[in-house]
């Protein structure tokens, strides 16, 4: 879906990550992200942060939490992360990007909560009850800290993603800031949600969740309680463009995660001041009758749009151009993605050991490939910086060092 945008906005990037590829650079099965994209992108992000008072937080999931990335966000003035999970804090954490805020998407496990408050130390922890509020605040006691927490709520007509649900209910959060208040070692902080904002297919527009009312409702009712000074976190689908109307709705943070790597729904179907950083990378291992099998381990489609003719680059020579596409079926997401499977039938005549280019948008984390952070690409003088794991750690791949 991303690909032509890619080739047209950026086709450095796919032509960098074959000529690093065919030269033994890089490894096949990789998310190749373009850092000095990435800062640019953070850069027009923090300013339009700045302008409207939202402190913004970097999701790093979705490029495996790769330190480079994580150092490019913050180079662009992004210097604080949203950790989908502990794992995902610890890897920001350890790259050099402070952890703003944890425990949304997936709350903090009891046994974890120490090493949250001691070593993580977030500006912001969500909760989505008392028993994880009583844990956060223990945990923050301990290790000598008063923690901010964010109540996730909910209210009758909220979107959840299966799986995703839970919290409080939103016209108990009044009640509930109270509880949280006498908790010795926390302190009620503000609310949360997700998803505040949802791409519409029909229309091509990121448009407000019955979730962003819930948010004002709740907001209101806390400002009349004598909360004068909360925070309001509403992250989803989160781009530049976007922010101005979570700013009119209260929002005072957001937390961009595709917008990085400028792979959001809306990237897609207009051209946004992010540029498009990221490719997944692979490999042509063999052909068998009328295809040609690409190396997985990364293959992942987000559901967010509805299925189209996938199509890559394959070459052995950097190009970003038309000829160069082929169509490629992979496994459907309940298999196991050891092979794409490129049509060789076309104008395009596959052969072992050309790579092979892909415009995802990716969610790295869920998957096994490497993450790779090249700079310079703008410059057309593109250095390897990073060749890692999707924790975010330094892998010992052939010619690395």
């Amino acid at each position: 879906m991303f690909l032509d945008l890619i080739r047209r906005r950026n086709p450095k990037l796919i032509e960098t990550a074959i000529a690093l590829h065919q030269a033994g650079k890089i490894p096949a099965n990789a998310y190749v992200l373009d850092l000095d994209a990435v800062e640019h992108n953070a850069a027009i992000l923090r300013a339009e942060g700045d302008r409207l008072g939202m402190k913004v937080f970097a999701m790093t999931k979705q490029v495996g939490r790769n330190s480079g990335f994580c150092q490019a966000a913050v180079r662009g003035g992004v210097d604080r992360a949203v950790a989908v999970d502990v794992a995902c804090a610890v890897a920001c954490t350890r790259a050099g990007l402070p952890v703003g805020h944890v425990g949304h998407l997936v709350q903090v496990p009891k046994f974890e909560a120490d090493l949250v408050a001691s070593y993580i130390k977030p500006d912001y922890w969500t909760i989505f009850s008392i028993e994880k509020a009583r844990e956060a605040a223990a945990a923050a006691k301990k290790a000598g800290r008063v923690q901010d927490l964010l109540v996730r709520i909910k209210a009758d007509g909220d979107t959840f993603y299966s799986g995703h649900e839970g919290g409080v209910k939103a016209e108990e959060i009044v009640a509930f800031a109270r509880v949280v208040d006498q908790l010795d070692g926390a302190r009620f902080a503000g609310i949360t949600t997700f998803p505040a904002l949802l791409f519409n297919q029909e229309s091509n527009e990121v448009l407000p969740t019955h979730n962003l009312s819930t948010l004002e409702a709740a907001a209101m009712a806390l400002v009349d309680a004598g909360y004068n000074d909360i925070e309001i976190n509403a992250p989803g689908t989160t781009s530049s463009v976007v922010l101005e109307a979570l700013a009119n709705a209260g929002a005072t943070q957001c937390e961009p995660g595709n917008a990085l790597h400028g792979t959001t729904p809306l990237h897609a179907v207009k051209d946004l001041p992010e540029l498009p950083a990221a490719v997944y990378l692979s490999e042509v291992s063999h052909l068998h009758e009328d295809k040609a099998y690409c190396f997985g381990g990364g293959l992942y489609i987000d559901p967010v749009f509805p299925d189209y003719d996938l199509k890559a680059i394959v070459s052995s020579t950097p190009t970003a151009q038309a000829n160069a596409l082929a169509s490629v079926e992979i496994p459907p997401t309940s298999a196991i993605d050891y092979y794409g499977m490129i049509d060789a039938t076309q104008n395009v005549s596959p052969k072992s050991g050309d790579s092979v280019v892909f415009g995802f948008r990716g969610q790295a984390f869920v998957k096994r490939g490497y993450t790779v952070g090249v700079s310079g690409i703008s410059k057309v003088t593109p250095k390897v910086v990073t060749i890692e794991n999707i924790f975010g750690q330094e892998e010992a791949w052939p010619n690395l060092r």
